[in-house]
């Protein structure tokens, strides 16, 4: 791939490359879940390669600040739902929620700043934007620490067919796919100004990515149908009563009362397997020596509930608070329990909390609970339930590491997004969570306390939903599934071609500087 040398450098008004360093950031978030407008993600990048080229004469700070401009902007505009659900639920005040939402954003797209470096590395190094611009993508979607993962891949989740290769290689072989698409039209504005020769090769890459992406997806969509229709079904029911966070409180009778008028509800309709009740249904707190009667949770109520409560217990005389799922049989018996091990931050813990125990004076609102230790399958007859909770469910590493201890035959997720009131954090939640399913072949069903509760088939389909802050009840047959994909046993191994390619690139030198 020859590239045509500019006739003498130029230095390029700083402007510019933040201009679109910004628009490309723009892009990315509009593109990505929430917004939806998902052929912008297929050009999001275009600009920021743009934007790194025009500042190559520079200094290595330039290309870390338009990086980072990049990456800011992104995250700010992806996650602006921050503000009113720290607003409402840190007590800090609006001033200082804006703050965090900026720093937090700042902190976020700091991995951009890190692609900026890379990216002038390795072209100072003589290596071009073709061979470069994926594998460092790939490296900082794999590694960068996240409390909420960020896939370009997220954009695309829609497209069907398009999203099966994650059974693969994960949400980062999308990525990948992505990114390729990203480069051609790159390379093809390159061409057009002449600053290249045409991009054949790319261009090649591309279009045979494509068309394998797509043949796939469809032999792959046939195969699970099949599977899916040769399979056991278990006979769901699941219960949204809909109750804001201080109200699940204050008013914990009537949000009991509700979760078993609305299970009888389901029940009066026909047998069910099992009903499901969202994180947090039962407040009233619980033994954690097991098995436990549950009788005072599901009352006169004949099928099995899975629901999510508060346990705890005294160790070393402080009183410990778990986040756990709790699995009611028939005979009325607790005898397997979850506890969630992924905590929301400034929700169920602050940072430095233990270190600074005034700033839970300061944050009236935020909880105390300490993280669970392992991740077993709870069992209901003679079927593997795991239960991610809450955002659990859109961490992929956590996810494979769950499937691969607990071999179960669904997934389902139980979660409380009213504390983040009607914004697009549920939209975006129920999107990010789609690629599980696909991931391992299994159904993710979501069970939320005011919506979005779902279920989605090991396709990634949404099959079953209810609204946003809406009472309401959800029925769904879902097919119990085994059986290992290759992303169970491999998980996020583009992310390790992208790394060794990038320290193999770094240790040699391709000709001149270009």
């Amino acid at each position: 791939m020859t590239e045509i040398e500019p006739s003498a450098p130029r230095r390029h008004p700083r402007y510019q490359a933040y201009g679109l360093a910004v628009l490309g950031g723009v892009l990315y978030f509009l593109g990505w879940a929430g917004f939806g407008f998902w052929p912008l993600a297929f050009l999001c990048l275009v600009p920021l390669w743009a934007a790194l080229e025009l500042g190559l004469e520079r200094s290595w700070r330039h290309s870390l600040m338009v990086g980072w401009s990049y990456g800011t902007v992104m995250c700010a505009g992806g996650y602006h739902w921050l503000v009113e659900f720290l607003d409402v639920f840190s007590g800090y005040g609006l001033a200082a929620s804006a703050l965090f939402w900026f720093l937090f954003s700042a902190y976020l797209g700091f991995n951009f700043a890190i692609y900026g470096l890379l990216y002038r590395a390795l072209r100072r190094r003589g290596w071009s934007t073709s061979t470069i611009a994926v594998p460092i993508l790939l490296l900082i979607e794999w590694l960068y620490p996240s409390l909420f993962p960020t896939y370009l891949a997220n954009s695309i989740q829609q497209r069907t067919i398009m999203v099966q290769i994650a059974d693969f290689g994960g949400p980062l072989l999308v990525t990948a796919l992505m990114a390729l698409v990203n480069l051609s039209f790159y390379e093809a504005s390159r061409w057009a100004r002449r600053d290249r020769s045409m991009p054949k090769l790319i261009w090649w890459l591309t279009a045979m990515s494509l068309f394998i992406t797509t043949i796939y997806g469809a032999v792959r969509i046939r195969q699970v149908e099949a599977e899916m229709k040769a399979a056991p079904a278990l006979r769901l029911g699941i219960v949204q009563v809909n109750m804001g966070i201080f109200e699940k409180r204050t008013e914990a009778v009537e949000g009991h009362r509700r979760h078993l008028e609305q299970s009888h509800q389901l029940e009066d309709m026909e047998d069910l397997d099992l009903i499901v009740w969202p994180e947090s249904a039962y407040i009233g707190g619980l033994p954690r020596e097991l098995p436990v009667r549950a009788d005072r949770v599901r009352r006169d109520l004949k099928t099995p509930i899975l629901f999510g409560g508060v346990s705890s217990e005294y160790l070393e005389g402080e009183r410990k608070i778990y986040n756990t799922v709790f699995l009611i049989d028939e005979e009325g018996l607790i005898q397997s329990t979850y506890d969630k091990t992924y905590l929301l931050m400034f929700g169920e813990y602050l940072p430095f909390g233990d270190l600074i125990p005034i700033l839970y004076e300061l944050s009236p609102n935020s909880g105390r609970f300490t993280p669970g230790s392992h991740v077993r399958p709870l069992t209901l007859g003679p079927w593997r339930i795991s239960t991610p909770v809450c955002y659990e469910d859109v961490l992929a590493r956590f996810t494979r590491k769950m499937v691969r201890e607990a071999d179960p035959h669904v997934l389902i997720n139980l979660t409380n997004d009213a504390w983040f009131g009607d914004t697009q954090e549920p939209w975006i939640h129920l999107v990010l969570s789609q690629f599980r399913a696909i991931e391992h072949r299994r159904y993710m069903v979501r069970a939320t306390n005011s919506g979005i509760s779902a279920v989605i088939d090991p396709l990634g389909r949404i099959v079953a939903q209810t609204g946003v802050l809406t009472r309401e009840n959800l029925r769904y047959d879902v097919e119990m599934l085994e059986g290992k994909t290759l992303y169970g046993r491999f998980g996020d191994w583009p992310g390790w071609i992208g790394l060794g390619a990038i320290l193999w690139m770094l240790i040699r030198r391709r000709g001149a500087e270009r």
